[in-house]
């Protein structure tokens, strides 16, 4: 993808974004993990690591969780829930019997008993291979993204470590002691008594800490944290975070520019959609879709480039609603429907603290907005919704009727235009953006020059006139037609683009690049009304 001025973007903002959606996926409260990737560095110093060692640390703190949710399809199958497991089990010791409790307590979640001593039954015959496996697969999802980052081995090779144990009762390789990388080692002690402490309190951090010693975490770092406790956690609090991660980097800031820049936005998006396999390439494919529709409607390259990097970054926010929602195969209830509301909102916060990201966040938490009001999560409407919006919901519908579903099977081709139309005649979605979509699709589009929000080549004349600051009678006199006609075109115009004053239509005007085209929508215009 061709890249445009003005992409600059630190590595470390996006993997710190990333870190927000890997709270929600882990049901803690963000900057949960920036919390602990600032109490890790600051370990770090104290035992006396250089910069690039520091460096190793930041990102494996930041990305150490990542993977957690590339299994959530499994997760949900065995444990109902998949986020409240990972909120439940996040402080628990992995080989007592607190998490065998955990698990016991967890598994078939919300299933008939039947179904659950069965689930029981099956996973006690795995001889601990179903929870082994969900570890490796978590390792190795982290390393791949690091990689893909241009992060180098030292981080990815910590990352497989990330479910090891000081006592080799860990996974994937059953490592101890010094064997697990000390990156590793520093991120997960950081992590636990971070959780803890926020929870109970610096001397409920150094307790844990001192008990799982030699089990789970390395003896050495545990005294050195208990012993440092008031200087490491006394200057944690809850509003340590983003900030505070950003200016730690140890290394040189990494900016990330044009291709590098389109090829970690491309592995966000292979990341959100391994939240289930029925989003498998979607984010590529609504990415691909909108960048060819704003092409096809005239929109120009620089915004197809950035559409297309909204579209790849939409749907982060689903790592925030469990599988057991997302993978129902019946209809949801009105609380579920409530969490499916709420996970473009969640795109959008977990991109807000970039200002270069959080512009394509803008865009890309409106892909369930719709022009009558009736989308979410904000019930944008009319002209508060821009046509990159407006493309980006069209594409994002297209897609996802593409693609099957828990409840459905994928659509056909002329199903999907058919239901897309019927969307325009409801006021739901765009006509111009739906036509480009389709036309981009390979559908045959009627030649038309209907305007946005549905209006017709007539109210776009008005609308133009009107906002030059004509009055209905001027209007009415250079298009040959009553004032009473013009009053009707300027109600049904703010009807449209949800408006009630000139200078907000003005802006719906300038907003859609209409003012540079007056003379091409009033030159020989049909006699029609």
């Amino acid at each position: 993808m061709t890249s445009v001025a003005g992409s600059h973007v630190r590595l470390a903002e996006l993997v710190a974004s990333l870190s927000l959606a890997t709270d929600l996926g882990l049901g803690q409260p963000m900057e949960q993990v920036l919390r602990s990737c600032v109490l890790g560095l600051d370990l770090a110093e104290e035992v006396g690591l250089g910069e690039s060692e520091r460096a190793v640390v930041y990102y494996v703190a930041l990305l150490a969780w990542l993977g957690c949710h590339a299994d959530s399809y499994e997760q949900a199958a065995w444990f109902g829930d998949d986020i409240a497991l990972r909120d439940a089990s996040h402080t628990v010791d992995t080989a007592g019997p607190a998490m065998a409790s955990l698990i016991l307590r967890h598994i078939g979640s919300g299933e008939p008993v039947l179904r659950r001593a069965r689930l029981m039954g099956s996973l006690l015959a795995s001889r601990g291979g179903v929870l082994g496996a969900m570890e490796t697969t978590h390792c190795l999802v982290a390393g791949q993204f690091a990689m893909r980052l241009g992060l180098g081995p030292e981080v990815r090779d910590a990352l497989q470590h990330v479910f090891e144990r000081w006592d080799g009762k860990g996974a994937p390789a059953k490592l101890q002691g010094e064997q697990i990388a000390l990156a590793a080692r520093i991120v997960v002690l950081a992590d636990l008594v971070e959780a803890v402490r926020r929870r109970g309190g610096v001397e409920a951090a150094v307790d844990v800490a001192r008990r799982r010693a030699g089990g789970q975490l390395d003896p050495g770092l545990a005294q050195h944290l208990c012993t440092n406790a008031d200087t490491l956690l006394g200057t944690l609090d809850d509003a340590t975070g983003w900030d505070e991660a950003i200016a730690a980097e140890p290394a040189l800031a990494i900016p990330l520019s044009g291709i590098e820049l389109d090829a970690a936005l491309e592995a966000v998006a292979d990341f959100a959609d391994l939240k289930s396999p029925y989003t498998t390439g979607h984010s590529r494919g609504v990415a691909e879709r909108a960048a060819s529709a704003a092409r096809l409607a005239g929109l120009g390259e620089s915004a197809a480039v950035e559409l297309w990097r909204a579209g790849l970054m939409h749907d982060i926010g689903r790592l925030g609603v469990s599988n057991a929602i997302w993978d129902k195969q019946g209809p949801l209830s009105e609380a579920e429907m409530e969490r499916v509301r709420m996970h473009p909102y969640l795109t959008q916060r977990t991109f807000s603290r970039s200002p270069r990201l959080a512009r394509l966040a803008e865009v890309a938490a409106g892909h369930h907005e719709r022009l009558d009001g009736s989308g979410y999560p904000r019930g944008l409407a009319g002209g508060a919704l821009s046509p990159e919006a407006r493309i980006l919901a069209a594409a994002d519908a297209y897609q996802a009727m593409t693609e099957p579903r828990p409840y459905r099977a994928a659509r056909a081709a002329d199903d999907i235009a058919t239901q897309l139309r019927a969307e325009v005649r409801d006021a739901r979605l765009d006509a111009g953006a739906v036509d480009a979509v389709l036309g981009a699709a390979g559908h045959r589009v009627a030649r038309r020059r209907e305007g946005p929000a549905g209006l017709t080549r007539r109210e776009v004349e008005v609308l133009l006139l009107l906002a030059r600051g004509q009055s209905n009678n001027a209007i009415a006199e250079r298009l040959v037609v009553s004032p009473r006609t013009v009053g009707h075109h300027v109600q049904h115009i703010y009807r449209k683009i949800g408006c009630s004053t000139r200078a907000v239509a003005s802006l719906f005007a300038m907003q859609h690049g209409l003012l540079p085209e007056l003379d091409r929508w009033t030159e020989d215009r049909p006699n029609d009304r």
